[in-house]
């Protein structure tokens, strides 16, 4: 439940700050949390489950509270269920995400990964449901692709086209794995935010697994990357001013109070308790001259609604979450966050990784950003093949997981969960380059061969 002070109208600009700043932590008190989606389809002919009905993602939801999930409701239908500081909901097309609870090692988030997915799979397949992890919906058109009755959703797929060409693939077809980590000051946040905004498109190429679109080869190995390039550039992008000097608290909440709103939630309003503010300024909100509601000034949950609905490539709210990865096998999904915490949450590897980068410019960084998504780990950055940056990152990651001496059984450290990037690494050959090879090869262009061969 929300502190009441949250729910009071702001009265400063300082508490915008103070929400980035009551996130902090002590490294004793770090902890790692894994978001992954994945698409559901069923069984019998790959497509995507609408919401109702009783195969639909509705009777998923509810089939998984034998577990001891329970439900959130909107308008009365089950959107969302929690568990033990975890959650499961919906993202608009209906891929299905568990939002991890925070946890101390990625022994514990490959614990509750494999949980999950175990229960997933019992409920589905009861239901004739599968679900597979790439970054792109490989087979279905938009229109084919069931939507989610989410009073969020509604707003913002009113909106997308007015700000982009590719926001309504963002919403229903594309799926991803994520992580979130704490920082202990400003200061820390601030070089974690550089370090691994500047690195997020290396994870993306070694995350790369998106490169079929309605049945054929679409030219990206992370087609779900390209779509971020055309969404809605007002909430996007690399944030050059993130390498800036004096770059902090305030100046990312400067870009949020820039960044178009939404919407505002509000409890016993239409749609789900969600008022269309969409293109409407928060800047306005502040001064109480919010077209939507009008002579009505924000809360503090009002603010962390609307910093949801910021899309960087690493984005910034009580933690900084790690936004460049394709959705991919369960492998993948214990890797990312073990990437990240080796860099994070060893101050020798954090500005070790930060030496690796420091030099780019902003160009360096656009220039890699759309180059991992076209060609993964070949090219150059900054007169270095993109391959051998990534062996680095990955040897900064490992030597920091193993200072970290999280073990597991008293034996076993973190780093192996890196052992599937290093190979990648090693290759070059991104997942998506491999599921390619096998589209050419032998699966002689079926790509209904994705689904038994690449499902969870």
């Amino acid at each position: 439940m929300a502190d009441k002070t949250d729910a009071e109208p702001i009265e400063i600009h300082r508490q915008l700050l103070d929400y980035f700043a009551s996130g902090e932590k002590p490294s004793d008190q770090w902890r790692i949390g894994a978001e992954h989606e994945k698409f559901v389809f069923h069984l019998s002919d790959l497509r995507r489950p609408a919401y109702a009905g009783p195969d639909g993602i509705e009777a998923l939801l509810n089939g998984l509270t034998r577990f001891g999930w329970e439900r959130v409701f909107e308008d009365g239908k089950v959107i969302a269920l929690t568990r033990n500081g975890a959650s499961v909901s919906l993202e608009p097309g209906g891929q299905f995400e568990l939002s991890g609870a925070p946890l101390e090692t990625i022994h514990d988030i490959c614990t509750e990964t494999g949980q999950h997915l175990e229960e997933v799979k019992a409920v589905a397949s009861e239901l004739g449901l599968g679900f597979l992890g790439v970054g792109f919906s490989p087979l279905w058109t938009r229109e084919e692709t069931p939507v989610m009755p989410k009073g969020r959703y509604n707003i913002m797929r009113a909106y997308m086209p007015k700000v982009g060409n590719l926001g309504l693939d963002m919403m229903l077809r594309t799926s991803t794995i994520q992580a979130n980590l704490d920082y202990a000051s400003e200061d820390d946040m601030v070089l974690k935010f550089r370090t691994s905004l500047a690195l997020q498109p290396i994870a993306t190429a070694l995350f790369a697994n998106s490169p079929f679109t309605e049945g054929k080869p679409n030219g990206f190995l992370s087609a779900r990357a390209n779509v971020w390039t055309d969404t809605d550039a007002d909430r996007t992008g690399m944030l050059d001013f993130v390498f800036e000097d004096g770059f902090g608290y305030e100046r990312y909440a400067q870009y949020a109070l820039d960044v178009p709103m939404y919407f505002v939630k509000r409890y016993g309003a239409p749609n789900g308790g969600y008022i269309d503010a969409s293109g409407q300024s928060f800047r306005d909100f502040l001064e109480g001259r919010l077209p939507a509601l009008p002579g009505e000034r924000p809360t503090i949950d009002d603010w962390a609604d609307h910093l949801t609905t910021l899309f960087p490539e690493v984005r910034l709210k009580k933690y900084l979450e790690m936004r460049g990865a394709d959705g991919g096998p369960w492998g993948k999904i214990c890797a990312l966050p073990a990437l990240w915490a080796g860099i994070f949450y060893d101050r020798a590897a954090l500005e070790a990784a930060w030496d690796l980068v420091k030099g780019w410019s902003s160009a360096d960084h656009n220039r890699l950003r759309a180059m991992a998504a076209r060609t993964g780990l070949k090219g150059e950055i900054a007169g270095r093949p993109v391959k051998d940056v990534a062996m680095d990152m990955l040897n900064i990651a490992e030597e920091g997981l193993k200072r970290r001496k999280r073990l597991s059984g008293g034996l076993v450290d973190e780093s192996g969960y890196l052992a599937e990037l290093f190979e990648i690494a090693d290759s070059g050959i991104t997942p998506a380059e491999r599921l390619l090879a096998k589209y050419n090869g032998e699966w002689q262009g079926d790509l209904r061969k994705l689904y038994t061969e690449e499902a969870y």
